[in-house]
């Protein structure tokens, strides 16, 4: 979820959390939908680290949106989670293509 929600602020930009939301279940099936119980507590701790900021913004005459924004720790942290993904998903797949019996 980490890597995600940084991804997706580092190309999109600024978002709010439902507009976050909105961009996960949009995925083939729905597959990375993420209920709102997950999607906050996971913004809150990536403020908590330094990888994102928020700060509000008007959305007509009553109502306060809340923006999350990728700092330069998070633009290195999601690089760090790239390069974890991509190690993990090569040895998946060395697992489930068989390879560990050559050896």
């Amino acid at each position: 979820v980490e890597m995600l929600l940084l991804q997706i602020l580092s190309t999109k930009g600024d978002c709010y959390g439902y507009e976050l939301s909105q961009i996960l279940k949009d995925t083939e099936n729905e597959i990375l939908a993420i209920p709102e119980g997950s999607l906050y507590p996971a913004l809150y701790k990536l403020i908590e680290k330094g990888y994102i900021s928020d700060y509000k913004k008007p959305a007509g005459k009553r109502l306060m949106r809340v923006y999350y924004h990728i700092e330069e720790e998070g633009t290195q942290r999601l690089q760090e989670l790239i390069t974890e993904f991509y190690a993990t998903t090569k040895n998946i797949e060395y697992i489930l293509n068989g390879n560990f019996m050559s050896n």
